[in-house]
């Protein structure tokens, strides 16, 4: 494990920078995480955001984080296209020590207006997947890596998940963003321990950790039970930050701990502090560790090989019609059980995305979210 960097997820949010500024005169923040591709709406970035970017650039300090490329989409876009196209200039004026994406795909009639869902673990999907992040690699030019998802189905999609995040970055030299409020919110949907899922995930490969904090919906489709929600809008919770520093003795190539907040949830002074204090608790743990003798990073996450690349990108039309008609059912369902009806009449049922095994609870999450996110990522402003 090499230096660790106390990073913060930093975007043109004004309630997150005011909340942040402090963090920043105080010369704590080591390292900058920037979603390069949700820009709100700005049409252009301010100069001063430009000399910050370039400041933790030429330092090699800054890595770029994705939202809406939507890596496992059936039919390749032209949206996606204009988002390479933007990441290979961006890269050419930035320098990003990494570059990281989302595993799974988005709801949404054009996949980059919804939420992120998880996707069966197939050939198609695989070959697909891999396919979009040499092209990723390719425009940046850097490490890329994916990061694990909160949401799923059921406890086996929560098993399968590390495992298909190994065999999708094994092309490019991959790395995972693990995220251990995603993680949190499987233990508590699922009943599961942290530590089983700390052996599911591979951790040589982490060079990244989230922590985050989130909220709680009651499900009406199962009376009386919760389900956490990675809606980065609250503190990190102490268990998030118990599981830290055990993770971080875990990852031999971890080099960035990350602390992300939406601005949605820092319009008070006590939250803004609250925040504060997260940071502050978050740099504690890695500078402890940072006193420590430690081996250097040994993987550079760097192809080892130079890519192969189809002229075309793959795509898989059953795959999107799929995705389109799922999209359609989450965004416009009553309820879970509308939904279920629906699912059971759809091309889905019966099938590698195991529809008929879906806990209600949980496609419930899934009809929130895709309503919540129907917009694009704008609305979780």
């Amino acid at each position: 494990m090499a230096t660790l960097r106390s990073t913060l997820a930093c975007n043109l949010e004004s309630d997150l920078l005011l909340a942040a500024l402090p963090l920043f005169e105080a010369g704590r923040v080591e390292a900058l995480e920037w979603s390069f591709d949700a820009l709100y709406e700005y049409q252009h970035l301010p100069d001063w955001f430009v000399d910050l970017l370039t400041t933790y650039s030429e330092a090699g300090r800054l890595v770029g984080h994705g939202v809406c490329f939507s890596l496992l989409s059936g039919r390749w876009t032209n949206e996606q296209q204009i988002w390479l196209d933007q990441l290979r200039a961006l890269s050419q004026t930035f320098r990003f020590d990494h570059i990281t994406e989302h595993f799974g795909f988005m709801t949404g009639a054009d996949f980059h207006k919804g939420a992120p869902i998880n996707i069966p673990c197939t050939p198609v999907t695989l070959t697909l997947g891999q396919d979009r992040l040499k092209r990723i690699q390719d425009a940046c030019q850097c490490p890329v890596g994916l990061e694990n998802l909160a949401f799923a189905y059921t406890l086996d999609d929560v098993k399968r998940q590390g495992d298909f995040l190994t065999r999708l970055i094994e092309p490019v030299n991959g790395f995972v963003i693990l995220d251990l409020h995603n993680l949190y919110c499987q233990v508590c949907n699922f009943s599961v321990n942290y530590r089983d899922l700390l052996a599911l995930y591979p951790l040589d490969r982490v060079r990244e950790i989230h922590i985050s904090g989130g909220s709680w919906s009651e499900s009406q489709v199962q009376p009386g039970r919760q389900i956490r929600r990675d809606t980065h809008d609250a503190t990190v919770p102490d268990e998030v930050f118990d599981w830290l520093g055990t993770f971080i003795d875990a990852c031999p190539n971890l080099q960035y701990v990350v602390l992300e907040q939406l601005g949605s949830g820092l319009t008070a002074e006590s939250e803004r502090q609250a925040f504060q204090a997260d940071f502050d608790r978050m740099d504690s743990i890695a500078q402890e560790r940072n006193k420590l003798t430690v081996p250097p990073i040994m993987n550079t996450f760097l192809p080892k090989l130079p890519l192969m690349l189809n002229t075309t990108p793959l795509e898989n039309h059953r795959l999107h019609n799929q995705q389109v008609e799922l999209s359609t059912i989450l965004e416009t369902a009553i309820d879970a059980r509308m939904a279920q009806r629906q699912l059971a009449h759809s091309s889905l049922a019966h099938s590698e995305w195991e529809v008929e095994r879906w806990e209600p609870a949980m496609l419930e999450t899934a009809i929130a979210i895709a309503r919540k996110w129907k917009n694009g990522f704008v609305s979780r402003k």
